[in-house]
């Protein structure tokens, strides 16, 4: 039995992904911020729209999204440090 090599395209984001949410939440990394929920929902964007992207009007619309989302993060963070400083 074969196993598609999008099948394995998923196994490795999935772990690669629990593995920065793991080195994240356990400050391992040191001297970042915790990231905000806009960025975890970016990330699921990006990865289901790899996971998704055979049908490429599917697949690009996520990752317009997720990309969408990252910017709008950044502005925010930007103006929350604009303000505190």
């Amino acid at each position: 039995m074969q196993i598609p090599s999008m099948m394995y395209i998923a196994i490795t984001l999935i772990v690669l992904a629990i593995v920065a949410i793991i080195l994240v939440y356990r400050g391992k990394i040191k001297g970042q911020k915790r990231p905000s929920g806009l960025a975890f929902i970016a990330l699921f964007l990006i990865i289901t729209g790899i996971l998704f992207g055979e049908d490429r009007l599917l697949g690009y619309s996520l990752t317009g999204a997720a990309i969408i989302l990252a910017v709008i993060d950044i502005v925010i963070r930007q103006r929350e440090q604009g303000n505190t400083q």
